[in-house]
């Protein structure tokens, strides 16, 4: 056939063409409702290699849910617009700044979640601790355990509180467990574990974006993930935080070979803030598992209300219209008067966030950042690097958290007003890709407790200096540049 003998003479005619389409194409649908910086880092990868990029646009260009993801996430939020509607929120008190009552207005709109007060809360850092914590109020539960983690695997430092679950799942209690696919299933000897030992107790057990690139008859993004962290018992007890549900090396050779280990903070609640958090898990059994719990054993008054604190749950992921968690942070930075604390292993930040801390720093208040002096994610540590001369030559502390331990944890203090805690990162893929939870807390104890913590990390760190930071290598810098424009492509 003709085709076949003069395929040399035709075929780069085809190439030719096929590029310039892609090329012209990427024009229109690439800058389409996204981030200048994210539209224009997967422009260039087009532009260089349109065979390779615009695939990978294809692939992983879109923060969407699925199809039947996002009709379900329509329900849920009716849901809980009607049932915010009918629930007001708790009264502040009247030493806590007037920006405080917009940041509750702010959050509420986004998430549906209402301000509630009379709340305690306790946190723990020591790692193997807070794990053998939770068991202890595993095996209190009367009525259910809900349990959901990114990560989760059955190891030796686990093994305890699987043992929880399966003694109060023989005792008659409910427990329900849910694991990102992913992120468990990356840790195949534990993950493989932990299902025999659910299985084996009749545990049901569901994972959380499931990794099916063909799913409702269309293509769905494979890199969506459920980051969250969090434990309920009866409604009554809570836990939540940074912390995944493995050893602290995450049962790596190479992590173990390197002495790494990861440092976490975490957070037990008792009040009527529990009954959000299993709220909150409860949307996410419903998308995975198709049963909807019953309002009345998910939501109770709780049986303690002597705390003082004001709690607020901020749910975020691409379910939801606004970046809930980058938009509470923003309007925290701008609001700070006097010293903004910021603890996070991935920072990462948009235009806008940057902008923020910026700001901040530079009409005088005291702004601090702790990351991880080495890192455990190549692209991602190299990106955080990049930021670091802007905030330095504006005023910001930067705390490096020594060698070998990686800083997980996340939290954040605006002032002596307002604690957030949780599961997100400040980076791009937590506002974008991931499903979060964040908790906002008012009370000047929960603040101590914080500010202990804080110094605590500030101990275990140096400070980077702008000057140490200008005598890098050239090519770190170059590096950590390169990193940044990838870290975009999102």
């Amino acid at each position: 056939m003709w085709v076949v003998d003069h395929g040399a003479l035709w075929l780069p005619y085809v190439y030719f063409a096929v590029d310039i389409v892609l090329r012209l194409v990427s024009l229109i649908v690439v800058p389409r409702n996204r981030r200048p910086g994210s539209a224009i880092a997967w422009l260039l990868a087009i532009m260089v290699l349109p065979l390779i990029g615009f695939p990978l646009y294809l692939l992983l260009g879109k923060a969407r849910l699925p199809r039947a993801r996002r009709e379900k996430q329509q329900v849920v939020n009716r849901l809980m617009r009607v049932r915010a509607q009918n629930i007001p929120d708790s009264e502040l008190d009247e030493d806590v700044p007037s920006w405080m009552q917009s940041a509750v207005r702010l959050n509420r709109e986004l998430g549906a979640f209402p301000l509630t007060g009379n709340n305690s809360a306790d946190l723990e850092i020591d790692y193997e601790t807070s794990i053998a914590a939770m068991a202890a109020d595993v095996r209190s539960a009367r009525e259910n355990v809900h349990v959901l983690f990114y990560i989760m695997g059955l190891d030796e430092v686990t093994e305890d509180f699987f043992e929880a679950l399966a003694e109060r799942a023989d005792a008659g209690v409910t427990v329900r467990v849910l694991y990102d696919h992913w992120g468990a299933l990356s840790h195949r000897t534990q993950y493989r574990a932990m299902r025999r030992k659910l299985d084996a107790h009749g545990i049901e057990h569901f994972p959380m974006n499931p990794i099916q690139p063909i799913r409702d008859g269309a293509f769905q993004r494979p890199d969506l993930r459920n980051h969250r962290k969090m434990v309920i018992v009866d409604g009554e007890i809570g836990w939540m935080g940074s912390q995944n549900l493995i050893a602290s090396h995450y049962d790596k050779p190479a992590n173990i070979r390197r002495g790494l280990h990861w440092q976490e903070t975490m957070a037990r609640f008792r009040g009527p803030i529990v009954s959000e958090l299993n709220l909150l898990f409860a949307t996410d059994w419903f998308y995975e598992s198709e049963q909807m719990l019953e309002m009345e054993t998910v939501v109770k008054r709780s049986p303690d209300t002597s705390g003082t604190y004001e709690c607020q749950l901020v749910p975020s992921g691409p379910g939801f219209v606004s970046e809930n968690n980058l938009a509470l942070f923003n309007q925290l930075f701008y609001s700070a008067t006097r010293r903004i604390v910021a603890v996070s292993p991935y920072f990462v930040p948009d235009e806008s966030m940057l902008a923020a801390l910026v700001t901040a720093a530079r009409r005088g208040v005291e702004v601090e950042l702790f990351v991880s002096e080495i890192g455990d994610q190549f692209l991602v540590f190299h990106a955080q690097r990049s930021y670091y001369s802007v905030l330095l030559e504006a005023g910001v502390k930067i705390w490096l958290y020594r060698a070998p331990t990686i800083l997980h944890a996340k939290h954040l203090t605006i002032d002596d007003s307002v604690t957030v805690i949780g599961s997100s990162n400040m980076d791009i893929r937590s506002f974008l890709l991931q499903m979060e939870c964040s908790l906002m807390i008012g009370g000047t104890d929960a603040m101590q407790k914080m500010r202990e913590v804080e110094d605590t990390y500030r101990s275990r760190s140096r400070e980077l200096t702008l000057e140490e930071w200008q005598q890098r290598p050239r090519t770190m810098q170059v590096l950590d540049n390169l990193c940044r424009l990838a870290s975009a492509v999102v």
